[in-house]
């Protein structure tokens, strides 16, 4: 059965204590677990958290923060180094938390919200990011395993990423590394720029696949944008597809010229409603799809 869940960033960054009776409000709104990002140490207690969430009633899943100083990708080596006490770290606070997925951009080199340009490499650079992301994967990989946990890499578009962008190379890293903690996660925000089908690459994707997040192509609520939704679940349901799906609709209402879209900001007004019919809205579509020929 998939479990709809709502990103923390819906409400605050960083989320921390003083936000734990949002986790009762999101329940009541329709959501079944939160996306929350990785604390940093010492953002939130994470007993406390889970003792929260717990009384909730609601699931946790948690999204991976990587950066330019933990970067698996790197050619600097303590910066590699840092990336995989990162993902060890991230799996710890999963276990705590009671969560069994990680997910996000592991193979790090992020690039607009690192303020780095895209830059072209040589082939041989090409090739020693593949196997700095396959070393550091394997060595995240066993100890996400003795936790419990399994962390998924997600693709992300070509203005957020430089070395994972599209489902095909995802699975050839994902076949490289060959591990069984090691898993994908897809997010159709993302998929509307870089592949030529969401649905083909949902099934491309197949047992691989183990979170979803499902974002309209503008970041709006679900429905309201140009995502094909019955084909996407339709897709989802072709494969066999019983994992979490989560929503991170971040676009606000705000078009006045000049004001970055690319920037996160907090909500300036109740969400409330339109909250509970995105999540009435998704579950809608993996219930219906089960019923379509």
């Amino acid at each position: 059965m998939n479990l709809v869940g709502l990103i923390s960033m819906q409400y605050a960054r960083p989320f921390t204590v003083e936000h734990f009776p949002l986790f009762s409000r999101m329940k009541e709104l329709g959501y079944e677990f939160v996306e929350l990002l990785v604390p940093e140490p010492g953002e939130i207690d994470l007993a406390a958290a889970r003792r929260a969430l717990n009384e909730a009633g609601l699931g946790v899943v948690l999204a991976a923060r990587v950066n330019l100083q933990r970067n698996l990708s790197s050619d600097d080596a303590a910066s590699r180094s840092a990336g995989i006490d990162y993902l060890n770290y991230a799996a710890d606070c999963a276990a705590e938390l009671g969560a069994t997925i990680v997910g996000g951009p592991l193979t790090g080199n992020p690039l607009v919200f690192a303020g780095r340009p895209p830059q072209p490499v040589s082939e041989a650079e090409r090739l020693a990011r593949k196997e700095r992301c396959v070393a550091g994967l394997k060595q995240a990989g066993d100890h996400a395993a003795k936790a419990g946990v399994l962390l998924a890499i997600e693709p992300l578009n070509r203005f957020e990423s430089d070395v994972l962008c599209t489902t095909v190379q995802a699975l050839e890293l994902l076949k490289a590394v060959a591990h069984p903690a090691i898993k994908l996660m897809l997010d159709t925000f993302h998929m509307h720029m870089e592949e030529a089908s969401i649905p083909e690459a949902i099934r491309l994707a197949g047992s691989h696949l183990v979170h979803f997040q499902a974002n309209e192509n503008n970041r709006g609520f679900p429905g309201t944008g140009a995502t094909d939704w019955v084909a996407v679940f339709r897709a989802l349901h072709e494969i066999g597809y019983d994992g979490p799906v989560s929503l991170e609709p971040f676009r606000r209402n705000d078009d006045r010229f000049g004001v970055p879209l690319a920037q996160w900001r907090p909500a300036h007004e109740d969400e409330s409603e339109r909250l509970a019919a995105s999540a009435a809205f998704i579950k809608s579509h993996l219930l219906l799809t089960e019923y379509r020929r």
